[in-house]
């Protein structure tokens, strides 16, 4: 067996793979999780595709090339070059967020197979080959990457859990399905009927995912523990979340699996993208007082129509506020709406600028929902598709953002949201805002490398 090398007080350190979907808005906060790792004692691995390496790099971690599925987002959704099924279920995908919230979770159940189970046994190939050439003591696995955490529990081999999105993603309960939002916002409430269909289609997802995780176990490996729910299988040892501590979260059983709400994920310094996105600043703020930066996330900048009724709204009700549009593949389109007090970009440094932002408007993604909380940012949520629905109801529990129905978004519904925002930050952002920057990335490495340690000297 390989064993990684000693430090300089002659104690070997453990080797932790770290394994991401290849995904930007996956990699890019395990990647900051592995860096912590690395500070934490590890000698640490990050494991996903190519187009990724950089995110090792700028962690301070070694990288290991590793694809787990055919679907990927390198930044751009549209922009990523995949298959062209991949390319159509994202079209669907899109197409329904233009109808409203329970179309688009019908989607996503429907393509659910192909997105998050593609090739389990040809995963199971690499994970088993992987571990030959690097004999790592613990691997921290995306929840999300199902095809990898089935692998792992096939392989019986330790690992820790990250929960990229809303801690509902790891049900909780047998009455939990995984794509039916646990809690709803103000302004989004499907009616009994259409919820009833969507928790039928979530259902069956489920008891397709469970069949396919039985019949891959007992392929290749009939000895091993049944893997159970497949949306539930998860580490027994550590599972983290890098999400606030909320109170009114469902609680989760009491047993030897440890379960850390780190808060967010964000590095703990932000460098500067240049002097171009320096002067980019420096000039909307000569001409307005404030800023507001617009970015619904790698997949959703494609609903330019949305981005276009933000622009407008804040121009006519919020004249005092200058804009950043976050506009993916759409940002040509977009063009027209630039002007003194409107910057368009395909990508922008959004982690560098809600330091710079006096509130944000985003899509209700756990990264930008925690980065708003981490830097004290006030949001306005449009919550179009997954997690963020849930998303968007803690945060407004919280008292930490507004939230509104994109797909009945008007611009003056925009502005009077965003000149309120502005008028008075929402009362419940102070408090989360320290609590998170108690926790963060340092104190999930920590608690999970803790964890692991003596879960491993338990097996060993």
């Amino acid at each position: 067996m390989k064993h990684s090398r000693p430090d300089v007080t002659g104690i070997r350190r453990p080797r932790v793979v770290v394994v991401s979907p290849p995904f930007l808005s996956h990699a890019q906060p395990l990647s900051v999780l592995a860096g912590a790792l690395a500070r934490a004692g590890c000698e640490v691995y990050l494991a996903t595709a190519p187009p990724f390496a950089s995110l090792a790099e700028a962690a301070g971690v070694r990288f290991v090339p590793l694809t787990v599925t055919r679907n990927a987002n390198t930044g751009v959704a549209r922009n990523t070059r995949q298959g062209a099924r991949e390319a159509e279920r994202l079209e669907e995908f899109l197409a329904a967020t233009r109808i409203g919230a329970v179309t688009t979770l019908l989607t996503q159940a429907r393509h659910r197979g192909e997105d998050l189970l593609a090739a389990p046994s040809a995963v199971l190939a690499e994970l088993r080959n992987l571990h030959a050439r690097l004999s790592p003591d613990w691997y921290v696995v995306d929840q999300l990457s199902y095809p990898v955490t089935l692998a792992l529990h096939c392989l019986g081999l330790p690992y820790a859990t990250f929960c990229p999105g809303h801690p509902t993603y790891v049900p909780h309960a047998p009455e939990a399905l995984f794509g039916v939002p646990h809690a709803w916002p103000e302004a989004i409430r499907p009616d009994e009927e259409r919820l009833a269909e969507l928790r039928r289609a979530a259902q069956a997802a489920e008891e397709a995912f469970t069949a396919r995780f039985a019949e891959v176990a007992r392929a290749h490996a009939p000895g091993a523990p049944d893997p159970g729910r497949a949306f539930a299988l998860a580490s027994s040892h550590a599972v983290a979340f890098a999400y606030p501590p909320f109170p009114w979260l469902p609680e989760r059983p009491r047993g030897a699996t440890a379960f850390l709400y780190g808060g967010h994920c964000s590095p703990p310094g932000e460098p500067s993208p240049g002097e171009a996105w320096e002067a980019v600043v420096r000039r909307l703020r000569t001409v307005r007082r404030r800023l507001v930066l617009v970015a619904l996330g790698t997949f959703l900048s494609a609903r330019d129509d949305v981005l276009a009724v933000i622009v407008r709204g804040i121009r006519s009700h919020v004249p005092d506020a200058a804009v950043v549009v976050a506009a993916g593949d759409r940002a040509e389109a977009l063009s027209p709406l630039a002007g003194p007090d409107v910057h368009i970009a395909d990508v922008v440094p959004q982690r560098w600028l809600l330091a710079r932002a006096d509130a944000m408007v985003h899509h209700g993604g756990n990264n930008s929902f925690t980065e708003c909380v981490a830097s004290g940012t006030p949001a306005l949520i449009l919550p179009f598709s997954s997690d963020q629905f849930s998303i968007a109801h803690d945060a407004e529990r919280a008292g930490l953002a507004l939230c509104l129905d994109p797909s009945r978004l008007t611009p003056r519904a925009a502005g009077e949201a965003l000149r309120e925002l502005l008028a008075k930050a929402p009362v419940g952002l102070p408090g989360w805002t320290a609590e998170v920057r108690r926790r963060g990335p340092d104190w999930m490495a920590r608690r999970m490398a803790r964890t692991m340690a003596s879960a491993t000297a338990v097996r060993a």
